[in-house]
């Protein structure tokens, strides 16, 4: 079964004072890119994380947020009078009008600035960090749930789309067996109406060999089945297709696209751009899949 990389997952640890909430999301990406926002007294575990997400989440576009909230009256608040004053004058140079008198607003958005409202204590405490680790590992596996449930859906959308391509495949050899009838048909009635001596034979066989060849594209739907039938394989039996289901539509995309040229038939293409409709969907979804 396959995953989409798209997913959130969150989850709480209840913690002496205070509450700490884990979120986890993310969106497709070719790479692992893993961004974390966490509270200055737990850096010293960032390293720690990275590695937890990239292993078990593989791949995408990864946000990990910590935010830790007050849980009783008793917690001492401390305002980082330093880090407001720096947002505050990195502000002013982007607005100079502001000038040096603070408002009530800017106060309340200086107050909302990452970690000017400091309520963690100095140093770490390893007997959180167990209880925080678990909100982690269960926050991630919330997530995965997601990406499965996702997954799931893009699932059935691909096989909608390659089945759709297939159908449109076998109508379209039914149109080859005919348009091929018509051409030899044309051929006939041009050699018929030759005059003997007219044309050298031997030079005419090539040509009417080369121009048949231009016009058949029985290699073409072989391949294009084939193509097809390995995208469902790859789809069922990989852990994680997504990047192998990218490439085998390029090879499918290749396949339309000379059918398309060679078949030299007005009803043929229209379904030869039906087809890349399809392959479009394809190409779109693949991007999402793990």
């Amino acid at each position: 079964m396959i995953k989409s990389m798209t997913g959130f997952g969150k989850s709480e640890a209840q913690l002496a004072g205070k509450v700490i909430t884990v979120e986890v999301k993310s969106l497709n990406s070719k790479q692992a890119d893993i961004s974390l926002r966490i509270p200055n007294q737990y850096k010293s575990k960032e390293i720690e994380l990275r590695n937890l997400l990239s292993q078990t989440l593989n791949r995408g576009k990864i946000d990990f947020s910590m935010y830790s909230e007050s849980a009783g009256d008793n917690t001492s608040v401390k305002i980082n009078k330093d880090l407001a004053l720096s947002y505050y004058a990195q502000i002013r140079q982007l607005e100079p009008s502001l000038g040096d008198k603070l408002s009530e607003e800017m106060i309340a958005m200086l107050l909302r600035m990452p970690d000017v409202m400091n309520t963690d204590k100095a140093e770490l405490d390893e007997s959180e960090w167990v209880h925080i680790h678990k909100a982690a590992l269960a926050a991630i596996a919330n997530m995965d749930e997601h990406r499965v449930s996702e997954g799931k859906n893009l699932e059935t959308e691909l096989l909608r789309n390659i089945q759709n391509i297939n159908d449109h495949l076998l109508k379209i050899t039914e149109l080859d067996k005919v348009r091929m009838a018509k051409i030899r048909e044309r051929l006939e009635k041009a050699v018929s109406e030759m005059k003997e001596g007219m044309v050298d034979k031997n030079r005419f066989e090539q040509e009417l060999i080369f121009y048949i060849e231009k016009l058949d594209i029985n290699e073409e739907k072989v391949r294009l089945k084939i193509h097809l039938d390995y995208f469902l394989q790859t789809l069922k039996e990989e852990q994680y297709p997504g990047k192998k289901l990218g490439f085998i539509g390029q090879e499918i995309g290749r396949e339309i696209n000379t059918i398309g040229s060679k078949s030299n038939d007005a009803d043929m293409q229209k379904i030869v751009v039906q087809m890349k409709d399809e392959l479009e969907k394809i190409k779109e979804q693949s991007l999402n899949v793990l």
